[in-house]
């Protein structure tokens, strides 16, 4: 945890100074009380000020950003992180020269990644944080690939007659197969299998 010890002519002084040190609101810090002020003889002779301890309360985002911050440093590659708030959760978006090591195999790695920052994220939570790591929007074209894939195989389904068994995906890639051809006039689809070999299949109706 990060503390201070500051002083100040009264309790609120001292307080509002530990706030400016940090750049931070009231409500992201405890207050601990340990001298309150005196006025000494004649009002200034032995007069006392105030002394306070400040413990930060950490922030989940903060935390998730700083564990991302302290992997790059580890693997000495420099990473731009940006931010932003969508009805899914915050987006942290990653840019920089070294995205394809971050990325991975089909987004395994930035799976992972994902996987690790939000649990970092909802251990200083008060309630259920979502993280989603993106790396310039790689999200968003692994989503349109997925819809275009669905269609296709979908359409070899219709031709051959026989169901098609796809790759093991996570669940969110699966619900986005799911959802591209929940309205198929024709096909259905359902997984099966077992996390982390669960897999998608299509099947005629």
């Amino acid at each position: 945890m990060k503390k201070i010890v500051v002083t100040g002519k009264t309790i609120e002084d001292a307080v509002k100074s530990g706030l400016s040190q940090w750049q931070v609101s009231e409500d992201r810090v405890k207050i601990h009380i340990l001298e309150q002020p005196s006025r000494g003889l004649f009002g200034f002779i032995g007069s006392k000020e105030a002394k306070v301890e400040l413990e930060l309360i950490p922030d989940a985002l903060e935390e998730a950003i700083l564990f991302l911050q302290d992997i790059f440093r580890t693997m000495q590659i420099s990473i731009t992180i940006d931010q932003h708030k969508d009805r899914e959760g915050t987006i942290l978006n990653l840019s920089g020269s070294e995205l394809g090591m971050l990325i991975g195999k089909r987004g395994q790695t930035l799976d992972a990644l994902q996987y690790l920052v939000n649990i970092v994220a909802n251990r200083y939570a008060t309630s259920h944080f979502r993280v989603i790591l993106d790396a310039e929007n790689f999200r968003e074209r692994r989503k349109k690939t997925l819809e275009e894939l669905a269609l296709r195989l979908a359409n070899r389904v219709l031709k051959s007659k026989k169901e098609v068994i796809l790759e093991p995906m996570n669940s969110q890639e699966r619900k986005i197969i799911h959802a591209e051809l929940q309205g198929h006039p024709v096909v259905k689809t359902y997984s099966k299998g077992e996390e982390p070999n669960r897999r998608v299949v299509i099947a005629l109706k």
